[in-house]
């Protein structure tokens, strides 16, 4: 089932997968995002059976994260009908990974995800789902990412994960004003000044949201045809 929750914590079921991955691609999401977010904390791999199920409903890109260690399990998801993978406990362990990942199967596959939360004045990244805090700090180690060729940084702020009151916009203008690959804005989406605000003031290439799209709050051709009135380049082919 795909569930939602608030800070990373108290999931609640949203639906069925590949029900809803159906459904977004024909309202006209320009890309898909499946995270097993209890894959690394449970020590176990994405199921590939599902990511195929998702893949063989959808007509856009397609990424899949959540219980990868090693080069084999991109090219199983990979061979699954992902388009992408998302990295990140293990990214964060194995730092190389992205480099071997990049080399293998081009920097346009490996999206590194990066939890993090605002501890004092510092950005502290999570593993495992949000459940462990690290010694990396958020600028440092998406430089890090970058550099080491990355081709996108999925960024959530688990402050606002869930929270409904807008993205990490002021550390999302950070990332993206430093890094050279784009930045992906997740983590508060409630109402659809927010996708604006990401877009202009933390000056993200693209926003993730879930549960305003699982729960009907806000329907993706409404979001885009917004967006496209308050000046913002969006695809509106549907």
């Amino acid at each position: 089932m795909t569930v939602k929750g608030t800070n990373f914590v108290n999931l609640r079921t949203a639906g069925d997968p590949v029900e809803l991955g159906r459904l977004y691609s024909e309202q006209g999401a320009d890309e898909l995002v499946f995270l097993d977010i209890t894959a690394s904390h449970e020590g176990r791999k994405t199921f590939a059976d599902m990511v195929k199920r998702v893949a063989a409903t959808l007509s856009i890109p397609f990424t899949v994260g959540g219980g990868i260690n090693e080069l084999s399990d991109v090219d199983r998801l990979l061979s699954a009908g992902a388009d992408k993978v998302s990295i990140n406990s293990a990214a964060l362990r194995c730092p190389e990974l992205i480099n071997e990942i990049a080399a293998h199967f081009g920097s346009q596959v490996c999206v590194v995800a990066i939890d993090a939360k605002q501890s004092d004045e510092e950005w502290i990244c999570y593993t495992h789902g949000g459940r462990r805090p690290t010694d990396r700090r958020l600028l440092d180690w998406a430089r890090e990412v970058n550099d080491r060729g990355a081709g996108e940084i999925l960024f959530t702020s688990m402050d606002h994960d869930g929270v409904k009151t807008g993205f990490a916009n002021e550390a999302l203008a950070q990332l993206a004003d430093t890094l050279s690959i784009p930045v992906i804005a997740s983590g508060g989406a409630g109402a659809k000044e927010h996708f604006r605000d990401a877009f202009t003031l933390g000056h993200a290439d693209a926003a993730l949201a879930a549960s305003v799209f699982h729960f009907g709050e806000i329907g993706i051709a409404e979001l885009k045809e917004y967006l496209h009135s308050e000046g913002i380049a969006v695809r509106r082919d549907i």
